[in-house]
């Protein structure tokens, strides 16, 4: 059982799979088979927390858990008082050969245990508070000397801080230079704008960036400049490191060949950025499909590229090193299926009046059953059904049995699946599972 999660954490989980979606918190009480793979992630975590930088990608199909596995490390790096922003990677809304829009997208997700995303503002007052602190920590005596002595010592301190940031990247340190000035002035809109514009939002208002002696957008060697700014604002913040995840990188392969060459190449430049040690405090964690790692549209298409993620999977996936650069997701099997369905279950149950009614009714056998069905539906494509099974197993059984005492889900329900509530993917596998008769190309049409 799970007595010991409080009623707001297991209600945002129930909540996330009754809508079928992967949970924004609390992913260890629904893991599964990841133990082999946390001493690995946690010793990069603590590497980046040092000082140091990391750099995962994260392989596997469809429904293997590609963003479950990226959301579990998140929830690991924001208990260790790291930020995290998880960026979706699309041809239209965020392309990858654009890291202007990237980083955009950094600051618009960026959240901390504290702050859900947008945190970039209070991560920003938050360095300020310390920069103040750690002025007048260094000298005690300069609170006395009046708020003009306070604002040169601050300004000073910004200086040192920001010193291998300002050769490559000025702006970026000018403007924080003026997001304080606004901020100490209590000019709200001033300090708002270059909050924006630091988060590389475009369209900042002419008049915020003329005060602070800035001009022009964000371009894309800009955005790595902002970025090495952002992670020294985020450990002065107190924040060892920033995990950043950029997901969904194999809808790469369905853009034309020129924007796909410089996607691959940006990619190319931040792990060369991260392997020459320029951004300390930042994990990097990609996900694709094997198809983009090994395919012709994908990774292959840029040779250096392909030398950096190369990994060997020739072996048995029970000796896969965790530690390589990438991480090989063997995906569900009906066992580890089995094991989630129970973990949930009992989660669900010890949130209810009756728990022991629950786990009696929605036993170990009738999760299989409930599985078995929803895997049959699916094509028998066991890593495609997790998803929809927990859907169902929450909505449908769980919620009925708790609300309802003569609920019995064995003869009361009978699973049914919608195309209008599966993803593409599920469609797909769905339409492996109709029987042959049944299919337009079948059927015998007796024509003249």
């Amino acid at each position: 059982m799970n007595e010991h999660v409080s009623p707001r954490r297991r209600r945002e989980v129930i909540d996330a799979l009754r809508r079928g979606t992967v949970p924004a918190n609390g992913l260890d009480l629904l893991a599964v088979g990841l133990e082999r793979f946390t001493p690995a992630l946690d010793a990069d975590l603590d590497a980046v927390a040092g000082g140091g930088s990391a750099f995962k990608a994260v392989r596997g199909e469809y429904g293997a858990g590609k963003t479950f596995v990226t959301r579990y490390v998140a929830e690991r790096a924001l208990r260790r008082g790291f930020a995290s922003a998880e960026v979706q990677i699309s041809e239209t809304e965020t392309p990858l050969h654009k890291l202007e829009t990237v980083y955009r997208r950094v600051g618009e997700a960026l959240r901390t245990a504290a702050f859900p995303p947008s945190a970039l503002r209070p991560v920003l007052d938050s360095w300020l508070f310390t920069l103040e602190s750690d002025a007048t920590a260094a000298d005690p005596g300069l609170a006395g000397r009046g708020q003009a002595a306070v604002d040169e010592a601050v300004e000073g301190l910004l200086e040192q801080r920001l010193a291998a940031v300002s050769m490559r990247t000025p702006a970026f340190a000018q403007a924080l230079r003026a997001y304080r000035s606004a901020v100490t002035a209590g000019d709200g809109a001033g300090a708002d704008a270059l909050a924006a514009w630091l988060g590389g939002q475009p369209h900042v208002a002419a008049a915020a960036k003329r005060s602070a002696g800035i001009r022009g957008e964000l371009d894309h060697f800009g955005a790595m400049g902002f970025l090495q700014g952002l992670l020294e604002v985020l450990r002065d913040a107190g924040h060892p490191g920033l995990l950043l995840v950029l997901d969904e990188v194999e809808t790469l392969q369905r853009v034309r060949g020129d924007v796909r060459d410089k996607a691959l190449n940006a990619l190319r430049q931040l792990l060369d950025e991260i392997d020459a040690g320029r951004y300390p405090g930042l994990f990097l964690v990609i996900t694709g499909t094997p198809a983009f790692y090994d395919g012709p549209s994908g990774v292959p298409r840029l040779p250096p590229l392909a030398q950096r993620l190369a990994t060997d999977f020739s072996t048995d996936p029970r000796f896969d090193n965790p530690r390589a650069v990438q991480l090989r997701l063997p995906g569900f099997d009906r066992d580890a299926l089995l094991a989630l369905g129970a973990k949930v279950r009992d989660l669900y149950a010890a949130g209810t009046a009756e728990p022991d009614r629950v786990v009696k009714i929605v036993d170990d056998a009738y999760v299989g059953e409930l599985a078995d069905a929803v895997t049959g539906s699916l094509g028998g494509k066991v890593g495609v059904a997790p998803r929809v099974f927990l859907k169902k197993l929450v909505t449908d059984v769980l919620d009925r049995v708790d609300q309802f005492a003569d609920f019995d889900p064995r003869r009361h329900y009978a699973l049914t699946l919608a195309a209008g509530e599966l993803s593409e993917v599920e469609r797909n596998a769905a339409a492996l599972a109709v029987p042959s008769a049944a299919r337009a190309d079948d059927i015998d049409l007796d024509l003249p």
